[in-house]
């Protein structure tokens, strides 16, 4: 069991995560480091991070239920069943990747989150405004694609799919959050489900910070409605950027 200042540290981890996810994504960027530290594996600790914060998800999934709306030529049930597919190949590859291979590759895939997260919802209008188009099998092939990386990984797979989106759909963005959150949380439930009945999940650490992380999705709720989301934004982006770094000096300055 984690001693005292242990749990306190996941508690107010998963509460930092809740908080980032409910206001524009990025909460693995915590989440994952603070299971590190506590000595887990770097597969295990990623595993038990994407358990922790799956129920934030899956609330934001079923408080949009009634909003969920199909996009353009492609069908609902076809980008859910890609997401379902990928996002257990992506668990599966995770679980069979060595550890140390995945070390290497974790600070890699902080940075092309931090990427995404970078450009946000601004990469999608961009794409638009290049007038660049895409058919509805490139989308689903490139759900089923993102469906891996949310199993495997998922930081900021939801900017992701917004952006592949934009290349065939000329609806809102926040027209598209519902259908968004629930593509996310299928992916990643698969990913928990395969992960739960594999025992790679830490459950001392990870309920701790689950705990944290339903608190901190209340309390990002709030948050939103009352600062500016330009600042909570830059708090974001500086954490990522800042675990990315760090993650990065670990693999290649030692």
């Amino acid at each position: 069991m984690p001693s005292i200042e242990s749990a306190g540290l996941l508690l107010a981890a998963g509460l930092l995560a809740g908080v980032m996810n409910a206001v524009a994504g990025g909460g693995t960027f915590v989440a994952l480091p603070a299971l590190a530290f506590m000595g887990l594996p770097p597969t295990v600790a990623n595993a038990s991070s994407t358990v922790a914060l799956f129920p934030g998800t899956l609330a934001s999934a079923w408080s949009y239920r009634k909003d969920i709306r199909p996009f353009g030529p492609v069908p609902t049930a076809s980008l859910l069943w890609c997401s379902l597919l990928g996002g257990l190949v992506g668990a599966v590859l995770l679980l069979l990747t060595p550890e140390r291979a995945f070390s290497a590759v974790i600070p890699w895939l902080l940075l092309l989150a931090t990427a995404t997260l970078a450009a946000g919802p601004r990469l999608s209008g961009w794409i638009r405004t290049r007038g660049l188009h895409a058919g509805p099998r490139f989308v689903l092939a490139a759900q089923l694609v993102l469906g891996i990386y949310g199993g495997y990984f998922g930081g900021a797979v939801g900017l992701m799919m917004l952006a592949a989106w934009s290349l065939t759909s000329t609806a809102d963005l926040r027209a598209l959050n519902p259908i968004r959150t629930l593509m996310v949380a299928a992916a990643n439930g698969m990913a928990v489900v395969c992960f739960v009945v594999t025992a790679n999940v830490r459950w001392p650490e990870t309920l701790l910070v689950m705990i944290g992380g339903i608190a901190g999705g209340y309390l990002g709720a709030q948050l939103g409605r009352r600062l500016p989301l330009v600042l909570l934004r830059g708090v974001i982006l500086t954490i990522a950027v800042v675990t990315t770094a760090l993650y990065f000096a670990q693999a290649y300055l030692r």
